[in-house]
């Protein structure tokens, strides 16, 4: 049984984006690919990183734009076959249609509030709610608008859970193991991957708590990954 879930591969460099997902592809569910690697090294790196395992993909590039662009955008990467393509819930519900028209057999998910954000943080961009209360909003938008899958943090997923019913699948970043030794990084709002789970969460997104022990060499790696994944696989 794998854990639920999706490595977060933050890194410019693609062999070792392409050893983390061999390594990890026995104990989780999914991989994901953002920005930055799309950036660097397009669908081709996509599909390097991607073969020879049964990791879902995690497409997180967080399309925001007018719905033609977002569609067409959607299209695209298509081919590349995510199990998962983000889009920011904020583009409307327009915007979500157009990009779930484009990938019928894709998940659009639909991003809330970034977990870098605090409640003073969404003050200052202009948001009148809270980022709970500005949350549930917006994926219960994305939701009507055809995402089948939500991105927040994991201290808004029961709300959302129980705003939006059990089918969709809600992911969370913004989650961090019980290790007094690991770095909070941008993360403001947070919670563990079992209480996330607990909460309602379908997956949780893991990155540095995993990927900082890859200088310490392939067997510290594997070895703090199975740990992070045992209450997981246990619960």
């Amino acid at each position: 049984m794998k854990a639920p879930i999706i490595l977060a591969t933050d890194t410019s460099d693609l062999a070792v984006a392409k050893e983390w997902a061999r390594l990890v592809a026995p104990h989780i569910t999914g991989i994901k690919l953002g920005l930055e690697f799309y950036l660097n090294f397009g669908a081709a790196g996509v599909r390097e990183v991607c073969a020879d395992h049964d990791l879902d993909l995690f497409l997180d590039l967080k399309l925001h734009d007018i719905p033609n662009t977002v569609g067409q955008a959607a299209a695209a990467v298509a081919t590349l076959q995510p199990r998962f393509l983000t889009v920011h819930a904020s583009g409307g519900a327009t915007m979500i249609s157009a990009a779930v028209a484009q990938v019928p057999a894709t998940d659009v998910t639909a991003v809330t509030i970034l977990t870098s954000l605090s409640d003073s943080d969404l003050v200052k961009i202009g948001y009148r709610s809270d980022a709970l209360s500005s949350a549930v909003g917006l994926a219960k938008l994305a939701v009507t608008a055809g995402a089948r899958a939500i991105v927040c943090s994991p201290m808004e997923v029961s709300a959302i859970r129980s705003a939006i019913g059990t089918e969709p699948v809600i992911i969370t970043p913004g989650v961090r193991p019980i290790d007094p030794t690991a770095p909070t990084d941008d993360q403001v709002r947070t919670m563990t991957p079992l209480a996330a789970i607990q909460a309602g969460a379908s997956y949780v997104v893991i990155g540095r708590p995993i990927t900082r022990f890859w200088d310490q060499g392939q067997h510290a790696f594997t070895a703090n990954l199975t740990q992070i994944c045992e209450p997981l696989i246990a619960r």
